[in-house]
């Protein structure tokens, strides 16, 4: 296992994480390697997923648990894949301190669903960082910000937050909207383009609202769970108005992959 460091303030960040065949793609996770090996190594990850939503916000396995193969109809090979990341008790414990006094936060033996495990694959293969999973209580932007903001000092305790996602996820769209060429459809590029703009001005306002305000609409996000756990990143920011930066772009599949690091 490589010597720990003292990583300093970590940033938070929102990527993308595919499907479980993203680990076959020629692109996608040399890209995610990449981005990791330029940040400081963490003392412990904390996961926001699109693929678990639950009331009141649960804090996931603090034990060894099986991973959660939460997807049908693939070859086998991927129902095979481990992640055996060490638990992180310490960290749920100093989440649950964080949250307001009187709100429930409730404790599930879950293992990482494939929101979680897959992009870790590719950021820290080795699995020796522990990693906690938080599940999303709600879909509302404001809230989930909210979180985001009173998790935010875990970052100067090496805690890497990361919300994952994906920028544009209307995949019943796909094959009625777009014929397989590279890039993606005219939704998807509008919605992207959007959220990048908005993002680089620090219009929050904006995108707290883009289920109205954002081109692409609903097609982008028929549900917006993918969508959704940017906004614990954004509200971890140690200035939310500020930019982030643009570490991963373009389209997999027609579906935007833009990723996101935020200081």
């Amino acid at each position: 296992m490589p010597e720990k460091s003292s990583p300093g303030r970590m940033p938070a960040v929102y990527l993308g994480h595919g499907a479980p065949t993203l680990i076959d793609d020629d692109l996608w996770p040399v890209e995610l390697a990449r981005w990791s090996a330029e940040l400081p190594r963490p003392e412990s990850i904390l996961v926001v997923s699109a693929h678990w939503q639950s009331a009141p916000l649960t804090l996931g396995a603090v034990d060894p648990a099986p991973l959660v193969y939460d997807f049908y109809g693939f070859p086998q090979r991927y129902y095979d894949i481990r992640y055996d990341s060490p638990a992180a008790p310490g960290l749920a414990e100093r989440v649950r301190a964080m949250m307001p006094e009187g709100q429930p936060v409730a404790q599930r033996e879950r293992g990482l669903d494939h929101g979680a495990y897959v992009p870790l694959l590719m950021m820290y293969p080795d699995a020796d960082v522990p990693v906690l999973q938080m599940s999303m209580p709600d879909l509302e932007p404001e809230h989930l910000f909210e979180i985001g903001r009173r998790l935010a000092p875990l970052r100067d305790e090496g805690v890497l937050i990361m919300g994952s996602g994906f920028l544009t996820h209307g995949l019943q769209f796909i094959h009625e909207y777009w014929d397989g060429r590279p890039g993606a459809p005219q939704w998807s590029v509008d919605f992207d383009m959007w959220a990048a703009e908005k993002l680089a001005t620090g219009d929050l306002d904006a995108l707290f609202d883009f289920r109205n305000r954002a081109p692409g609409m609903p097609y982008a996000h028929p549900t917006v769970e993918h969508f959704a756990p940017l906004f614990v990143a954004l509200g971890a920011a140690t200035d939310p108005s500020a930019p982030p930066q643009t570490k991963i772009d373009g389209y997999w599949l027609g579906l935007a992959k833009r990723s996101l690091e935020v200081s």
